[in-house]
């Protein structure tokens, strides 16, 4: 399998499957002399991890990082970082029941077509596991970029939606529900929804807004490499990820060129920002946001029609430990991928000015 890799400059590659021994990963151009701060780092995956609460999977694992490289005193060495994260709680049994039948909506059918084999136990390499050696990424990105403030929440469940605009929110809050909403009311109704669809033996999907502040004017190029649609990419590789806008959005689509254009001031900075901070695919100084979709979870708990590995129609019923709803656990994943991106191209700056 090729494409194992994320970045330009700042570079990750990842290895490792859901019920193998171990995920981890390699990142190639970070900076040698930055003091890490260990403890926010695990905290980052704390917050991704699975088990943490009653509306997520219970599958318990640490997710414990050790570094192997690139680290000296507490400091980078400019080398290659390499991390491991060992899984401690595999339950392959579970998907015994899958061997040659495969999941709607799951990557299995496409995975066994692509390279005539597949790893049921869990989708192997197709799982968001994967994300954990993301999250371990974009932390060592945060502290990097630290004067950049990076904050993702849930801003919708299912037809639930936060209707306060972001600029009204504090996001010092975002961590005092399970749902990760700093709204508390929108949260409380989030919540028993997730926990009424998870009764019901079903799923549902949301949203996550994640807004970038401080980010300084000039990052990302002027045609293939827009800022914007190297978050698009970012995003868009996240699992059960739908779709990704930007500033207005579709809803810009509707509107005047007199009603959408930002007026600038005299220092650059503009009242309205429906460019989502992001002009010809170069940062411009104000807030960049965005919107990610998630699907809901493939894996229901009820009998659906599918098909095996010789084509004959069949049933399956899920088994095992899943999220009812990704989008709690995946906030801490759109950060992590919005710092990579962020950082690598703050990196590339760097690069073209003496």
């Amino acid at each position: 399998m090729s494409f194992n890799s994320f970045g330009n400059l700042l570079k990750v590659t990842t290895y490792g499957e859901s019920h193998g021994t171990a995920i981890g990963g390699v990142i190639d151009g970070f900076p040698a002399g930055l003091t890490l701060d260990f403890d926010a780092i695990q905290n980052e995956l704390n917050r991704r991890k699975p088990g943490q609460s009653k509306i997520v999977t219970q599958r318990k694992e640490p997710d414990t990082v050790e570094f192997l490289s690139g680290i000296f005193e507490g400091k980078t060495t400019g080398t290659s970082i390499g991390f491991i994260i060992k899984n401690t709680n595999q339950k392959s049994k579970d998907y015994n029941h899958n061997t040659n039948i495969y999941r709607p909506s799951h990557a299995d059918y496409t995975y066994d077509k692509k390279f005539g084999t597949r790893d049921y136990r869990g989708g192997g390499r197709s799982s968001a596991r994967e994300t954990a050696n993301w999250v371990v990424a974009g932390a060592l990105a945060k502290q990097l970029i630290a004067n950049i403030n990076i904050n993702a929440f849930t801003s919708s469940v299912g037809d639930i939606f936060l209707d306060k605009p972001y600029q009204e929110l504090d996001f010092t809050k975002t961590e005092n529900n399970i749902v990760r909403c700093p709204d508390e009311t929108t949260a409380e109704k989030m919540i028993t929804r997730i926990k009424e669809i998870r009764k019901e033996g079903d799923t549902i999907g949301g949203t996550i807004m994640c807004v970038a502040q401080n980010v300084p004017v000039g990052l990302g190029e002027p045609i293939f490499h827009k800022l914007h649609a190297q978050l698009g990419n970012a995003m868009l590789s996240i699992n059960a990820v739908k779709g990704f806008e930007f500033g207005s959005g579709f809803c810009g689509a509707k509107m005047k060129g007199s009603e959408h254009n930002d007026i600038f001031n005299v220092d650059g900075t503009t009242d309205s920002n429906l460019s989502g901070g992001i002009q010809g695919g170069i940062s411009n100084g104000m807030d960049i946001y965005f919107r990610v979709a998630f699907k809901p979870v493939a894996t229901i708990m009820s009998s659906q029609q599918t098909i095996n590995s010789e084509n004959e129609i069949t049933e399956i019923t899920g088994k095992g430990r899943h999220d009812p709803c990704v989008v709690p656990r995946a906030v801490p994943i759109i950060e992590a991928m919005t710092a990579l991106v962020l950082a690598d191209y703050w990196l590339l700056n760097k690069t073209r000015k003496i």
